[in-house]
Protein backbone atom coordinates (compact mmCIF):
# COMPACT_ATOMS: atom_id res chain seq x y z
CA UNK A 1 0.00 0.00 0.00
CA UNK A 2 1.54 3.52 -0.99
CA UNK A 3 1.31 6.35 2.13
CA UNK A 4 -1.38 8.67 1.21
CA UNK A 5 0.35 11.73 -0.08
CA UNK A 6 -1.52 15.44 0.10
CA UNK A 7 -0.96 17.60 -3.02
CA UNK A 8 1.91 19.42 -2.44
CA UNK A 9 0.18 22.72 -2.19
CA UNK A 10 -2.12 21.91 0.62
CA UNK A 11 1.04 19.88 2.45
CA UNK A 12 2.65 23.38 2.51
CA UNK A 13 -0.06 25.20 3.99
CA UNK A 14 -0.04 23.27 7.26
CA UNK A 15 3.60 24.11 7.59
CA UNK A 16 2.00 27.70 8.58
CA UNK A 17 0.66 26.11 12.13
CA UNK A 18 3.98 25.18 12.89
CA UNK A 19 6.01 28.11 11.73
CA UNK A 20 4.12 30.37 14.61
CA UNK A 21 6.72 30.57 16.86
CA UNK A 22 9.97 29.82 15.50
CA UNK A 23 12.41 32.38 14.05
CA UNK A 24 13.74 35.72 15.82
CA UNK A 25 10.72 37.72 17.48
CA UNK A 26 9.95 40.46 15.70
CA UNK A 27 8.42 42.55 18.78
CA UNK A 28 9.42 41.86 22.22
CA UNK A 29 7.44 40.10 24.92
CA UNK A 30 4.31 41.21 26.20
CA UNK A 31 2.84 40.19 29.88
CA UNK A 32 0.52 36.98 29.53
CA UNK A 33 -2.78 38.20 27.78
CA UNK A 34 -5.96 37.65 29.72
CA UNK A 35 -7.41 34.15 29.10
CA UNK A 36 -11.90 34.81 28.45
CA UNK A 37 -13.06 36.90 25.77
CA UNK A 38 -14.90 38.79 28.41
CA UNK A 39 -11.50 39.81 30.41
CA UNK A 40 -10.40 40.93 26.68
CA UNK A 41 -13.40 42.59 26.27
CA UNK A 42 -13.38 44.45 29.51
CA UNK A 43 -9.70 45.36 28.46
CA UNK A 44 -9.89 46.84 25.12
CA UNK A 45 -13.08 49.22 27.11
CA UNK A 46 -10.51 50.41 29.55
CA UNK A 47 -8.15 51.48 26.90
CA UNK A 48 -9.69 51.41 23.75
CA UNK A 49 -6.78 52.81 21.72
CA UNK A 50 -4.31 50.36 22.88
CA UNK A 51 -3.35 48.37 19.24
CA UNK A 52 -1.71 45.64 21.63
CA UNK A 53 -5.26 45.09 23.34
CA UNK A 54 -6.87 44.27 19.51
CA UNK A 55 -3.92 42.34 18.49
CA UNK A 56 -4.33 39.68 22.14
CA UNK A 57 -8.12 39.13 21.34
CA UNK A 58 -7.21 38.36 17.72
CA UNK A 59 -5.08 35.94 18.60
CA UNK A 60 -7.76 34.46 20.78
CA UNK A 61 -10.49 34.77 18.23
CA UNK A 62 -7.75 32.68 15.74
CA UNK A 63 -7.44 30.22 18.08
CA UNK A 64 -10.67 29.42 18.08
CA UNK A 65 -11.20 29.48 14.43
CA UNK A 66 -13.50 33.11 14.48
CA UNK A 67 -11.54 34.17 11.73
CA UNK A 68 -13.56 36.96 10.34
CA UNK A 69 -13.58 38.47 14.25
CA UNK A 70 -9.84 37.90 13.73
CA UNK A 71 -9.14 40.22 10.76
CA UNK A 72 -11.55 42.70 12.19
CA UNK A 73 -9.38 43.16 15.81
CA UNK A 74 -6.11 43.26 13.26
CA UNK A 75 -7.34 45.24 10.86
CA UNK A 76 -8.25 47.47 14.13
CA UNK A 77 -4.25 46.89 15.51
CA UNK A 78 -3.02 48.10 11.88
CA UNK A 79 -4.85 51.04 11.86
CA UNK A 80 -3.73 52.08 15.55
CA UNK A 81 -0.08 51.36 15.47
CA UNK A 82 0.65 50.95 11.31
CA UNK A 83 4.65 50.76 12.37
CA UNK A 84 3.96 47.45 14.14
CA UNK A 85 5.41 45.17 11.40
CA UNK A 86 4.63 41.90 14.08
CA UNK A 87 0.90 42.99 13.54
CA UNK A 88 1.61 43.10 9.74
CA UNK A 89 2.66 39.53 9.73
CA UNK A 90 0.34 38.32 12.11
CA UNK A 91 -2.03 39.60 9.21
CA UNK A 92 0.19 38.17 6.28
CA UNK A 93 -0.43 34.65 8.31
CA UNK A 94 -3.98 34.84 8.53
CA UNK A 95 -4.32 35.94 5.01
CA UNK A 96 -2.15 32.89 4.02
CA UNK A 97 -4.14 30.49 6.78
CA UNK A 98 -6.77 31.44 4.28
CA UNK A 99 -5.34 30.70 1.12
CA UNK A 100 -5.37 34.13 -0.48
CA UNK A 101 -1.43 34.01 -0.88
CA UNK A 102 -1.83 38.06 -2.66
CA UNK A 103 -2.68 39.66 0.84
CA UNK A 104 -0.24 37.62 2.75
CA UNK A 105 2.38 38.29 0.64
CA UNK A 106 1.20 42.21 1.03
CA UNK A 107 1.22 42.11 4.06
CA UNK A 108 4.70 40.56 4.43
CA UNK A 109 6.11 42.82 1.96
CA UNK A 110 4.97 45.86 4.69
CA UNK A 111 6.22 44.07 7.43
CA UNK A 112 10.17 43.69 5.88
CA UNK A 113 9.85 47.16 5.35
CA UNK A 114 9.02 48.57 8.44
CA UNK A 115 11.34 45.55 9.88
CA UNK A 116 14.26 45.15 7.75
CA UNK A 117 16.07 43.60 10.60
CA UNK A 118 13.31 40.88 11.24
CA UNK A 119 13.96 37.05 10.36
CA UNK A 120 10.96 36.07 11.10
CA UNK A 121 9.40 38.56 8.21
CA UNK A 122 11.99 37.54 6.11
CA UNK A 123 10.99 33.73 6.77
CA UNK A 124 7.53 34.30 6.31
CA UNK A 125 7.88 35.31 2.47
CA UNK A 126 10.58 32.79 1.80
CA UNK A 127 7.96 30.25 3.00
CA UNK A 128 5.20 31.75 0.78
CA UNK A 129 7.29 31.87 -2.72
CA UNK A 130 7.87 28.03 -1.48
CA UNK A 131 4.36 27.32 -1.44
CA UNK A 132 4.07 29.10 -5.21
CA UNK A 133 7.25 27.38 -6.10
CA UNK A 134 9.45 30.33 -6.85
CA UNK A 135 12.30 28.35 -5.52
CA UNK A 136 15.26 31.25 -6.16
CA UNK A 137 13.82 33.85 -4.10
CA UNK A 138 12.46 31.75 -1.42
CA UNK A 139 16.19 30.81 -1.11
CA UNK A 140 17.50 34.29 -1.15
CA UNK A 141 14.79 34.81 1.56
CA UNK A 142 15.74 32.05 3.96
CA UNK A 143 19.23 33.00 3.78
CA UNK A 144 18.79 36.57 4.30
CA UNK A 145 16.95 35.25 7.59
CA UNK A 146 20.25 33.24 7.97
CA UNK A 147 22.25 36.39 7.92
CA UNK A 148 20.33 38.38 10.75
CA UNK A 149 19.78 35.26 12.46
CA UNK A 150 22.36 32.95 11.78
CA UNK A 151 21.46 30.38 14.41
CA UNK A 152 17.72 30.02 13.22
CA UNK A 153 16.36 26.63 12.75
CA UNK A 154 12.88 27.48 10.95
CA UNK A 155 15.05 28.96 8.42
CA UNK A 156 17.09 26.02 8.02
CA UNK A 157 14.15 24.05 7.80
CA UNK A 158 12.93 25.88 4.67
CA UNK A 159 15.86 25.70 2.87
CA UNK A 160 15.97 21.97 2.96
CA UNK A 161 11.80 22.12 1.86
CA UNK A 162 13.15 24.25 -1.16
CA UNK A 163 15.93 22.01 -1.43
CA UNK A 164 13.52 19.12 -1.52
CA UNK A 165 11.42 20.50 -3.58
CA UNK A 166 14.12 21.29 -5.91
CA UNK A 167 15.13 17.88 -6.53
CA UNK A 168 18.25 18.14 -4.32
CA UNK A 169 17.48 15.36 -1.73
CA UNK A 170 21.22 15.67 -0.52
CA UNK A 171 21.82 19.86 0.46
CA UNK A 172 17.69 18.93 1.54
CA UNK A 173 19.07 16.28 4.18
CA UNK A 174 22.20 18.39 4.79
CA UNK A 175 19.77 21.48 5.82
CA UNK A 176 17.54 19.70 7.58
CA UNK A 177 19.87 17.83 9.72
CA UNK A 178 21.58 21.87 10.69
CA UNK A 179 17.97 22.32 11.65
CA UNK A 180 17.61 19.45 14.13
CA UNK A 181 21.05 20.34 15.26
CA UNK A 182 20.07 23.99 16.14
CA UNK A 183 16.81 22.67 17.57
CA UNK A 184 17.12 18.94 18.69
CA UNK A 185 13.36 19.36 19.58
CA UNK A 186 12.37 20.17 15.99
CA UNK A 187 9.65 17.74 15.37
CA UNK A 188 8.79 18.74 11.13
CA UNK A 189 12.34 17.82 10.08
CA UNK A 190 12.52 14.59 12.17
CA UNK A 191 9.72 14.02 9.58
CA UNK A 192 10.98 15.28 6.52
CA UNK A 193 14.00 13.27 7.15
CA UNK A 194 12.47 10.08 7.70
CA UNK A 195 10.62 10.59 4.53
CA UNK A 196 13.32 11.24 2.10
CA UNK A 197 15.63 8.07 3.36
CA UNK A 198 11.81 5.73 3.84
CA UNK A 199 11.84 6.71 0.19
CA UNK A 200 15.57 5.60 -0.48
CA UNK A 201 14.58 2.38 1.78
CA UNK A 202 17.62 3.34 3.83
CA UNK A 203 17.24 2.02 7.33
CA UNK A 204 18.11 5.85 9.01
CA UNK A 205 14.70 6.60 8.35
CA UNK A 206 13.44 4.89 11.36
CA UNK A 207 15.69 6.58 13.76
CA UNK A 208 14.11 9.52 12.59
CA UNK A 209 10.64 8.49 12.69
CA UNK A 210 11.65 7.41 16.50
CA UNK A 211 12.75 11.05 16.91
CA UNK A 212 9.93 12.33 16.01
CA UNK A 213 7.67 10.06 18.01
CA UNK A 214 9.27 10.80 21.10
CA UNK A 215 9.15 14.17 20.44
CA UNK A 216 5.24 13.49 20.48
CA UNK A 217 3.83 10.99 21.39
CA UNK A 218 0.50 11.02 20.45
CA UNK A 219 1.03 12.29 16.78
CA UNK A 220 -0.69 10.48 14.21
CA UNK A 221 1.17 11.83 11.70
CA UNK A 222 4.29 10.09 13.25
CA UNK A 223 3.02 6.67 13.95
CA UNK A 224 1.64 6.43 10.21
CA UNK A 225 5.08 7.13 8.91
CA UNK A 226 6.71 4.76 10.95
CA UNK A 227 4.63 1.96 9.99
CA UNK A 228 4.59 2.22 6.78
CA UNK A 229 8.48 1.98 6.96
CA UNK A 230 8.16 -0.75 9.12
CA UNK A 231 5.74 -2.21 6.68
CA UNK A 232 7.49 -1.42 3.53
CA UNK A 233 10.43 -3.05 4.80
CA UNK A 234 9.26 -6.42 6.09
CA UNK A 235 9.08 -5.77 10.03
CA UNK A 236 5.34 -6.54 10.58
CA UNK A 237 5.37 -6.46 14.43
CA UNK A 238 6.45 -2.77 14.27
CA UNK A 239 4.33 -2.06 11.82
CA UNK A 240 1.20 -3.61 13.08
CA UNK A 241 2.06 -1.68 16.55
CA UNK A 242 2.25 1.49 15.77
CA UNK A 243 -1.05 1.06 14.05
CA UNK A 244 -2.13 0.04 17.28
CA UNK A 245 -0.84 2.94 18.76
CA UNK A 246 -2.62 5.12 16.06
CA UNK A 247 -6.08 3.29 16.91
CA UNK A 248 -5.72 4.47 20.68
CA UNK A 249 -5.01 7.64 19.84
CA UNK A 250 -7.49 8.14 17.20
CA UNK A 251 -9.91 5.14 17.22
CA UNK A 252 -11.96 6.62 14.34
CA UNK A 253 -9.08 6.58 11.76
CA UNK A 254 -9.89 4.15 9.11
CA UNK A 255 -6.65 4.15 7.55
CA UNK A 256 -5.04 2.26 11.15
CA UNK A 257 -8.04 -0.77 10.48
CA UNK A 258 -6.96 -0.44 7.17
CA UNK A 259 -3.06 -0.86 7.05
CA UNK A 260 -3.32 -3.61 10.17
CA UNK A 261 -6.12 -5.67 7.70
CA UNK A 262 -3.37 -5.34 4.80
CA UNK A 263 -1.00 -7.09 6.64
CA UNK A 264 -2.81 -9.53 7.43
CA UNK A 265 -3.90 -10.34 4.20
CA UNK A 266 -0.68 -10.00 2.21
CA UNK A 267 1.81 -10.53 4.61
CA UNK A 268 0.98 -13.06 7.22
CA UNK A 269 -2.46 -14.75 5.40
CA UNK A 270 -4.81 -14.47 8.52
CA UNK A 271 -8.01 -13.82 6.40
CA UNK A 272 -10.68 -14.04 9.11
CA UNK A 273 -8.16 -11.09 11.22
CA UNK A 274 -8.09 -9.17 8.02
CA UNK A 275 -11.60 -9.13 7.31
CA UNK A 276 -12.31 -7.60 10.81
CA UNK A 277 -10.12 -4.92 10.43
CA UNK A 278 -11.13 -3.97 6.81
CA UNK A 279 -14.71 -4.21 8.42
CA UNK A 280 -13.93 -1.85 10.91
CA UNK A 281 -12.65 0.20 8.35
CA UNK A 282 -15.66 0.48 6.14
CA UNK A 283 -17.78 1.41 8.98
CA UNK A 284 -15.58 4.10 10.03
CA UNK A 285 -15.58 5.02 6.32
CA UNK A 286 -18.36 3.58 4.33
CA UNK A 287 -17.20 4.90 0.68
CA UNK A 288 -13.61 3.16 1.24
CA UNK A 289 -13.67 0.92 -2.10
CA UNK A 290 -9.68 -0.37 -1.26
CA UNK A 291 -11.32 -1.65 2.01
CA UNK A 292 -13.96 -3.34 0.37
CA UNK A 293 -11.96 -4.50 -2.37
CA UNK A 294 -9.42 -6.43 0.11
CA UNK A 295 -12.46 -7.66 2.08
CA UNK A 296 -13.72 -9.29 -0.36
CA UNK A 297 -10.41 -10.70 -1.85
CA UNK A 298 -10.17 -12.33 2.00
CA UNK A 299 -13.24 -13.74 1.13
CA UNK A 300 -12.21 -15.25 -1.74
CA UNK A 301 -9.09 -16.41 -0.37
CA UNK A 302 -11.14 -18.74 2.10
CA UNK A 303 -13.62 -19.74 -0.43
CA UNK A 304 -16.27 -17.72 0.42
CA UNK A 305 -17.49 -16.26 -2.99
CA UNK A 306 -20.79 -15.05 -2.58
CA UNK A 307 -19.22 -12.66 0.56
CA UNK A 308 -16.37 -11.98 -1.98
CA UNK A 309 -18.67 -11.24 -5.06
CA UNK A 310 -20.70 -8.12 -3.15
CA UNK A 311 -17.54 -6.69 -1.78
CA UNK A 312 -15.90 -6.84 -5.42
CA UNK A 313 -19.04 -4.97 -6.68
CA UNK A 314 -19.89 -2.70 -3.92
CA UNK A 315 -15.75 -1.41 -4.20
CA UNK A 316 -16.00 -0.86 -7.93
CA UNK A 317 -19.89 1.26 -7.35
CA UNK A 318 -17.51 3.34 -5.38
CA UNK A 319 -15.08 3.76 -7.84
CA UNK A 320 -15.85 2.30 -11.71
CA UNK A 321 -12.22 2.41 -12.72
CA UNK A 322 -11.16 0.51 -10.00
CA UNK A 323 -9.21 -2.22 -11.98
CA UNK A 324 -8.37 -4.44 -9.21
CA UNK A 325 -12.08 -5.04 -8.17
CA UNK A 326 -12.97 -5.76 -11.69
CA UNK A 327 -10.11 -8.44 -12.19
CA UNK A 328 -11.80 -9.66 -8.76
CA UNK A 329 -14.91 -10.22 -10.49
CA UNK A 330 -13.44 -11.79 -13.03
CA UNK A 331 -12.24 -13.98 -11.28
CA UNK A 332 -14.81 -15.21 -9.21
CA UNK A 333 -17.12 -15.65 -12.56
CA UNK A 334 -13.81 -18.10 -14.13
CA UNK A 335 -14.69 -19.68 -10.97
CA UNK A 336 -18.44 -20.43 -11.77
CA UNK A 337 -20.03 -17.79 -10.06
CA UNK A 338 -22.19 -15.57 -11.55
CA UNK A 339 -21.56 -12.12 -12.10
CA UNK A 340 -24.54 -9.88 -12.60
CA UNK A 341 -23.67 -6.11 -12.66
Amino acid sequence: MSRIIFPWFIAALLLVAACGERGSPVATEQPAPPSTLAQLDKQILSDPGNAMFYAQRARFYEERDSIPKAFSDWFRAIQLDSTAAHYRVALGDLYYRKVDLAKAEAQFTKAISLAPDSATAWLRMAELQLVKREFQPAMQNANEALRLDQENPRAYFLKGWIHQEAGDTALAISSYRTATERDKDYYEAYIALGLIHAAKGDPLAMQYYNSAVDLRPRSVEAWYDRGMFAQETGQDSIALACYSKIKEIDPANATAWYNTGYIYLEHLDRFAEARSEFSQAISLLPNYPQAYHNRGLAYELDNRLDSALYDYKKALELDPGYDLAAAGLGRLQAKGVRVMR
